[in-house]
Formats: structure tokens, C-alpha cells, sequence
């Protein structure tokens, strides 16, 4: 079974930075996206930053040039540097992979979510 393992979060001051971490591990094939999502206490998940496997990469418009995705395929792991970091960044910070794993001798979709790291903002 394919599990995501977030790493990273804490409470930051304002201006400071933190390194999320994403480790996908469990029989995993390929991963063709990764994303970062989070939600904000009352709010609706919002899609923070995407990457493909070939290293596209997507942003929320609120995070770009503070917020940087990159991944690191040979150890099936993503990570989200957030600099510049501001009260309403705070959030719990979700990771989603998709990709194919083993079944057998063959392989199968999944889509797998990461159980959520606490991201909290202030001084």
C-alpha cells in the first residue's frame, strides 16, 4: 500500500522559512505528480504548488517567489522551501502523490494523500 509521510512543519515568525518534506513509499512504480496542498482553519483546501516527474512545476498565485517545489525522484520524495513565510500561510500543509505501483507482476493507479503537517505562522 502506497503511503506519503510529511516532515517539516512548526511554528515560524514572520519572514522566517521552513523545508516541508514528502516521502512516498510502498511497492511505488512511478510518480508522475506531486502537489502541496493546505487548509486553513474555516477555509476550503486550496492547491499550494504541483511538480510533474519531469520537473514542471505550478504555483498558487498568494506563494509565488517565496515558495519553491522541487523532488527528488530517486528517493520518491518532494519538498516545498517556504520563505518569506506570512501570518496567512498558516495551514495544514497536505501532500498528494499520483502515480502507478506493483500489483503482482503488472502495476495499478493510486492516488495517495500524506497525512498533513501543521504550518503555523506568528510572532
Amino acid at each position: 500500500q502506497v503511503q506519503l509521510v510529511e516532515s517539516g512543519g512548526g511554528l515560524v515568525q514572520p519572514g522566517g522559512s521552513l523545508r516541508l518534506s514528502c516521502a512516498v513509499s510502498g511497492g511505488v512504480f512511478s510518480i508522475t505528480a506531486m502537489v502541496w496542498y493546505r487548509q486553513a482553519p474555516g477555509k476550503e483546501r486550496e492547491l499550494v504548488a504541483s511538480i510533474t516527474s519531469v520537473g514542471s512545476t505550478a504555483y498558487v498565485d498568494s506563494v509565488k517567489g517565496r515558495f519553491t517545489i522541487s523532488r527528488d525522484n530517486a528517493k520518491n520524495t518532494a519538498y516545498l522551501q517556504m520563505n518569506s513565510l506570512k501570518s496567512e500561510d498558516t495551514a495544514v500543509y497536505y501532500c498528494n502523490a499520483a502515480g502507478r505501483r506493483w500489483i503482482g507482476s503488472g502495476s495499478a493507479p493510486f492516488d495517495a494523500w500524506g497525512q498533513g503537517t501543521q504550518v503555523t505562522v506568528s510572532s
